[in-house]
């Protein structure tokens, strides 16, 4: 067999296990939006994937190394707006009105996946340290950018960021949007709430 032929069928072979990674991963992010991660087997995943169960293993003996796979293949599929126009708004109140009805947006967009992750972190430890790392991180940061904006400090200031951070939860457009207020609405009343407790 000469070189050429060999590297040939490694490169094949390496695309082969590419694809199958990739398969794994969508069936995977499938059923977490169809069931939850809680209830996603590994059984339905390899039939799902077109797979055998001990490939799926092969190529992620670990949960927690598929989590974030899945994770940037459902982002790849509903990517998160772009806040840089309403977090460059002058007005701290209207920019949080702004970024609030943004994600909102995004929320309502992205079907049950995301009630049924949040849903079921509890229940997967290794799916609730990704989402402390990352989805919970980067509203920490939001929240205390927002927070920044305005002209309090003190206590007032750690509420006013606890507040946001709350408004920013999944759970709470959840419960805003059963309350019968669209994304704009909502988000209008949190601002209100948010200059109330800045004073302004």
């Amino acid at each position: 067999m000469s070189s050429e032929t060999r590297r040939y069928e490694l490169k094949q072979r390496a695309e082969r296990e590419r694809q199958t990674r990739a398969s794994i991963v969508r069936a995977t992010a499938e059923l977490h939006g169809e069931v939850g991660p809680a209830a996603t087997t590994v059984a339905e995943i390899a039939r799902r994937a077109g797979v055998s169960r001990p490939t799926v293993y092969k190529h992620f003996p670990d949960e927690a190394e598929l989590f974030p796979l899945c994770q940037a293949h459902v982002l790849s599929e509903h990517p998160p707006p772009d806040f840089g126009e309403a977090f460059a708004l002058e007005n701290p109140v209207e920019r949080v009105s702004a970024v609030l009805a943004l994600i909102y947006g995004w929320y309502r967009g992205s079907g049950s996946m995301t009630a049924n992750v949040q849903r079921d972190r509890g229940a997967v430890p290794a799916l609730d340290e990704l989402l402390e790392q990352t989805a919970d991180a980067a509203l920490d940061q939001m929240a205390s950018v927002l927070a920044d904006g305005f002209p309090v400090r003190g206590k007032r200031a750690a509420r006013l960021r606890t507040l946001l951070r709350l408004a920013l939860d999944f759970w709470s457009w959840r419960r805003l949007n059963a309350q019968g207020l669209d994304d704009q609405e909502s988000a209008a009343l949190i601002a209100d709430a948010v200059a109330a407790l800045a004073g302004i």
